[in-house]
């Protein structure tokens, strides 16, 4: 497959503005922390080195609004992996019309836009699920930290037929709510092992649990942002301890 170049102006974008399809997040007014209170929240624990973080997992308006906003708070970049091969190939059609005819190929481009992307600093990458489907895509996202960004299924389902959430054109995801339900437990199941290979997971549940919530749909995307800084600098923590540990006496 001949390899391609990602677009121009997908470089040169702001923070999960342009053309792939990034949607700016509601205002401030909207949220209850403002983008600035919720850097002075991040300074108080987050590293300055931080390497560029990934989220993984079935796509949902979580984890791609997670994304969106800690890249906002970090000053970073913000990238969906889909998002980027839908353009880069010409569109959703082009797409579904690829997935048909040559299935490798298509993952082929998934991992061509992955190996670009963690070629980039300061990036915040929200990857589908075919991401996780190849180890050579697991071993481009160990360039940073890769988080797992676990949702119920019952609520992804909720989002595509209650909500419109549109998945990415790769997946076929269509019908009422059971039939929803079935094919997301299906991708789920053979992306779990790409999951678990995370190097952190933010589950939902956990969230809600540990915030007192009586139900999930309480927890804020800032709740979720929160949670994630606390185990990306639990995890810059213990890599400094092993890179000290390692070094000669």
């Amino acid at each position: 497959m001949k390899l391609f170049q990602l677009p121009q102006q997908l470089w040169l974008q702001q923070p999960y503005a342009g053309k792939s399809g990034h949607s700016q997040l509601p205002p401030p007014t909207h949220l209850p922390y403002s983008i600035p209170s919720l850097r002075l929240k991040i300074r108080t624990f987050t590293p300055l080195a931080l390497s560029d973080p990934g989220a993984s997992g079935l796509n949902s308006s979580i984890k791609s609004n997670l994304g969106k906003l800690l890249a906002d708070a970090l000053r970073y970049y913000y990238f969906d992996s889909d998002s980027v091969v839908e353009e880069a190939l010409g569109g959703k059609d082009a797409v579904r019309s690829f997935v048909k005819t040559d299935l490798k190929g298509f993952r082929d481009s998934e991992t061509e836009v992955l190996k670009q992307l963690s070629s980039m600093g300061r990036l915040v990458i929200g990857a589908g699920n075919g991401a996780v489907q190849r180890a050579a895509n697991l071993a481009l996202m160990r360039h940073g930290i890769s988080i797992w960004i676990d949702v119920p299924l019952d609520m992804v389902a909720k989002e595509i037929v209650e909500e419109s959430f549109q998945p990415p054109a790769s997946e076929t995801i269509k019908g009422a709510y059971p039939e929803v339900l079935t094919q997301l437990t299906a991708i789920y199941e053979e992306s779990r092992k790409g999951y678990a290979t995370a190097d952190t997971t933010i589950a939902l549940q956990k969230v809600a649990s540990r915030l007192g919530y009586d139900t999930l749909d309480a927890v804020t995307t800032e709740d979720m942002v929160l949670e994630t800084l606390k185990e990306i600098e639990r995890l810059m923590r213990v890599k400094k301890l092993m890179e000290e540990a390692a070094r000669p006496f």
